[in-house]
């Protein structure tokens, strides 16, 4: 992100609470869209290679990285194409 949007978070986040609301129920996914990407670094891949990998076109990988309505077996693809594992912990709030 660039500096004026990181600026305009921290300020919204401060001073409007609908806005601070939003962004922390989408805390989940933006854990998983985080991870996601994270592997696929740490795993020297583009989205196009990875892409690839699943027989899937790249948009398809981005999709998928938004973390949004991402099913288990799509994950376990996913992180098979990695050479990673799912792992999922459930916590007390």
């Amino acid at each position: 992100m660039g500096k004026r949007i990181l600026d305009d978070h921290d300020k919204w986040m401060r001073e409007d609470a609908a806005y601070r609301e939003a962004y922390e129920a989408m805390g989940p996914e933006f854990a998983v869209a985080g991870a996601l990407i994270k592997a696929r670094a740490e795993a020297g891949m583009t989205q196009a290679e990875l892409a690839v990998a699943l027989g899937v076109k790249q948009p398809a990988v981005a999709r998928i990285e938004a973390g949004k309505n991402v099913s288990l077996k799509t994950l376990e693809k996913y992180a098979k194409a990695l050479g990673c594992r799912v792992k999922i912990d459930l916590v007390h709030a």
